[in-house]
């Protein structure tokens, strides 16, 4: 396959369940070491996306190829060139870290070290311990180790942080970052927008199973969206702008008013922009409806 040709392709796809539409038209491209995160609301389609380029869902219609393979015709060779951490797992847990994972890479061609990973998401004073043992947050990143075990072309995260502490994140996104400067591609699900923010080079927003906008993380949303504010207190009250140069507002603020109660810049965040492409989505279907 070439390298100019993308990870994954999806043109025009579509699931239904009888008279529901999951996915409705959804068309991307993922270059090869590219992380793509595909943001939306529960319900909004994307979790089914995933699930047809991984192969554990059929479509309904439309054209998608992972690796340069259809996942349709997935074979063992193919699905052992993907990585993937599902939102849930069934995992008995009645063996130990160690032991899991030594497993799994058996089944691989070119797997990782098992210590090597183990130590990569941080459960190396747990590496003897049965998974029932483990707190949730634990067997997540157990999870995540079963994900990149195989060393992965591809790799799928579903909401990984799920239960994570703060440093644990922190942890994880280091190490995603190693796997992309290794040339993984990873495709992102999270409802933490901070998250998709700090490792994502491009999002899909997906809302009502439709593709609702796309592009780099700092580039989403209509150009005003992503216009700072300037909030401050005067003698008059409350006062709110938005403008292109804050610096320089602020800069005239003072020199007018001197020192100014409440003064602050807000540059909106990827949460502030996906949280108005949803809202003008939903109210796109509520007039349509």
């Amino acid at each position: 396959m070439s390298s100019t040709s993308p990870a994954i392709s999806v043109h025009d796809l579509h699931k239904r369940y009888g008279g529901f539409t999951a996915v409705d038209g959804v068309s991307f491209e993922i270059a090869h070491g590219e992380t793509f995160a595909l943001l939306g609301p529960n319900g909004a389609g994307k979790s089914t996306t995933v699930e047809i380029l991984e192969g554990y869902r059929d479509r309904s219609g439309g054209e998608v190829t992972v690796l340069g393979v259809d996942p349709r015709r997935a074979t063992l060779e193919w699905k052992a060139r993907l990585g993937i951490v599902l939102q849930q797992t069934g995992e008995s847990g009645n063996v130990t870290v160690r032991e899991q994972l030594a497993h799994f890479a058996s089944l691989y061609p070119q797997p990782r070290d098992v210590a090597e990973v183990i130590a990569a998401v941080g459960l190396e004073e747990k590496a003897g311990t049965r998974i029932k043992a483990l707190s949730g947050g634990q067997r997540r990143r157990v999870d995540v180790a079963l994900g990149i075990i195989g060393r992965p072309e591809v790799l799928f995260l579903d909401e990984p942080t799920t239960g994570f502490d703060p440093e644990a994140r922190r942890q994880f996104w280091e190490l995603i970052r190693s796997l992309s400067r290794e040339g993984t591609t990873i495709v992102l699900t999270t409802h933490y927008l901070d998250e998709a923010a700090q490792l994502s080079d491009r999002a899909a927003v997906i809302a009502g199973g439709r593709l609702i906008d796309m592009g780099a993380v700092n580039e989403l949303g209509p150009a005003d969206a992503r216009i700072p504010i300037v909030r401050w207190r005067s003698a008059t009250g409350r006062h709110e702008e938005r403008t292109e140069e804050p610096a320089a507002l602020v800069s005239r603020l003072t020199a007018e008013f001197g020192e100014l109660a409440e003064l602050e810049v807000i540059r909106p965040s990827l949460e502030d922009v996906y949280l108005g492409l949803v809202e003008a989505a939903e109210a796109r279907e509520e007039a349509a409806a």
